[in-house]
């Protein structure tokens, strides 16, 4: 039997100077990745990990991997990364795509979805909501002050320990991250601590409503960053938004949860429209050049008209 074809990958740089990885081919998916050292195009071992992540949504799509660019105004808000994004995204796409955000990139897609709807035809938020929750906040803000202080190891296991899904977890991904903190921020730039910055004084509840693609909230109910609630109303704060929330899942946990993969695919090719809806027509992609290098979540806000969800069950809606 032949062996199979291996997807295409290329990666180069973005409109703006964003760093990008492609896997794939076909309709287009925007994936926006979790908090970096830096805005740098990743490389070696990091462009590897980086890359497998994509690969279970490119048999069929090219998914595009696009970090924030490097040198962000240090008073950057979210608006200013989405409204980055924004600008990039027309001179690449012929019209909206599918965008999938992961954490901080989470983050950022709410804010791109909301400013800038005509660029987004579905949109997946995973491991991320409206606002980060209590912990989430003032944890980010302790690693952003630890690798200021030089303090890298101990940076590094907070934020890995925010990982688990229960104290066990926590306790071993704490002592990898003390362990491997120092060289994970070895090159760690401005643009991290302006990214936290950003999150920490991120809060989308009141703009839900002008979020119009169809959404999909995935998160883990043992999420240390954020709270099952935060991520209920954000799910239903968004008209067409819809909610798979996994028991007993942390932030990392969530995307190895065995329904993950199947959850997004069907959402994003529902089997009752064809691939291409609800635009009406394949969104094409500007030609590109060639690689030029390679609450305790926060004060709940309730709404008054928003709609009980039904967590997992919600995908059959």
């Amino acid at each position: 039997m032949p062996a199979t074809s291996p997807l295409p990958r290329i990666h180069g740089i973005w409109p703006g100077g964003m760093p990008y990885l492609a896997v794939g081919s076909g309709t287009p998916l925007l994936f926006l990745p979790g908090l970096t050292p830096n805005h740098e195009p990743p490389t070696g071992a990091d462009r590897r990990f980086q890359t497998r992540m994509l690969l279970p949504f490119a048999a069929t799509r090219r998914v595009w991997w696009v970090n924030r660019r490097p040198g962000l105004d240090p008073d950057a808000t979210m608006a200013d990364i989405a409204a980055d994004y924004a600008l990039a995204m027309r001179q690449r796409f012929d019209g909206p795509v599918d965008v999938m955000g992961q954490s901080t990139g989470g983050s950022v897609a709410l804010q791109l979805a909301a400013d800038h709807p005509d660029l987004v035809k579905r949109l997946v938020i995973v491991s991320a909501a409206h606002q980060l929750g209590i912990e989430g906040r003032d944890t980010a803000m302790r690693v952003a002050d630890d690798v200021l202080d030089g303090r890298p190891r101990t940076a590094y296991a907070e934020l890995m320990r925010m990982l688990g899904s229960g104290a066990g977890s926590q306790r071993v991904l704490s002592g990898i991250g003390w362990l491997l903190g120092k060289n994970y921020f070895a090159h760690a730039t401005a643009d991290l601590m302006t990214t936290i910055r950003a999150e920490d004084g991120f809060e989308l509840y009141s703009r839900l409503g002008d979020i119009t693609a169809p959404t999909l909230v995935v998160g883990g109910e043992r999420d240390a960053f954020y709270t099952p609630e935060l991520f209920r109303q954000t799910a239903a704060g968004i008209p067409r938004g819809r909610l798979a929330l996994y028991p007993d899942r942390g932030h990392l946990a969530t995307t190895s949860d065995p329904r993950f993969v199947s959850d997004v695919l069907s959402f994003l090719d529902p089997p009752d429209e064809p691939a291409d809806d609800p635009a009406g027509t394949p969104t094409a992609e500007r030609p590109h050049d060639a690689p030029a290098r390679p609450g305790d979540g926060g004060p709940d806000q309730p709404s008054a008209s928003a709609r009980p969800r039904s967590d997992h069950d919600d995908l059959a809606r």
